[in-house]
């Protein structure tokens, strides 16, 4: 069966793969553009890239009400054990670690960009995810700056990335050009714009670069848009 991805807004991805259900970096009851809300959302695994709000708002919630499993840094998962999480539900590891789950290989990539739980406490490192499905891996990079490891990343071959282009708080759309020639992805998805003033930026400009610059097929969508990998 194939694999269908549906963005939801800002940095959250709904991953139908198979029979399971994934979703990454649920931000959907109070994100200006989520297209649904957080009550509605099927999971089995919940993968969160760092502790920010914007990225793990809804998890726990998720979690409860559907029992997922949830995919994070060891510092998260301490942190959602204090939220009511069962502990038999989280699954911690730390960026440079990998696991086999049901679907496929999940490895926990570096990312540069802080961290901290909604509570300001310490939210471990920000990372990413490089997930290895049936039609071939795909890398959501969360939250983070450019560097130099996305060429370490790229290495064996990319179906898509998955980028954020905001600006101000990850890198923008130019660093986001460089980011797809070190990872030399098949196709590549923005995210992390658009979802306030500050990080608005021009899509479409933004695509006709990668196609000038790169070899990557850009995919631009609206928030509940979906495509399949």
């Amino acid at each position: 069966m194939s694999t269908e991805i549906t963005w939801l807004g800002h940095s959250c991805f709904a991953v139908h793969t198979g029979d399971h259900r994934l979703v990454i970096d649920p931000f959907l009851d109070d994100s200006p553009t989520a297209p649904v809300k957080a009550a509605h959302i099927a999971a089995e695994y919940i993968l969160l890239t760092h502790a920010h709000f914007d990225h793990l708002a809804d998890a726990t919630a998720i979690a409860g009400r559907t029992g997922a499993t949830v995919v994070a840094n060891f510092e998260i998962g301490e942190w959602l054990k204090t939220q009511g999480v069962d502990e038999t539900k989280i699954l911690a590891m730390n960026t440079g670690g990998s696991s086999h789950l049901p679907f496929g290989r999940v490895k926990m990539t570096s990312a540069q960009h802080s961290s901290s739980l909604p509570d300001g406490t310490y939210g471990g490192v920000a990372g990413g995810f490089d997930l290895s499905l049936p039609e071939g891996r795909a890398y959501f990079a969360g939250d983070t700056a450019l560097n130099l490891d996305m060429k370490l990343i790229g290495l064996g071959g990319l179906k898509l990335a998955v980028l954020p282009i905001g600006d101000l708080f990850t890198m923008g759309p130019d660093d986001s050009i460089d980011a797809i020639k070190f990872l030399n992805p098949e196709r590549v998805v923005p995210c992390h714009y658009g979802t306030w003033p500050p990080i608005e930026q021009d899509v479409q400009a933004w695509a006709d670069g990668v196609r000038a610059q790169t070899a990557a097929e850009p995919i631009v969508l609206e928030p509940g848009e979906k495509f399949l990998l």
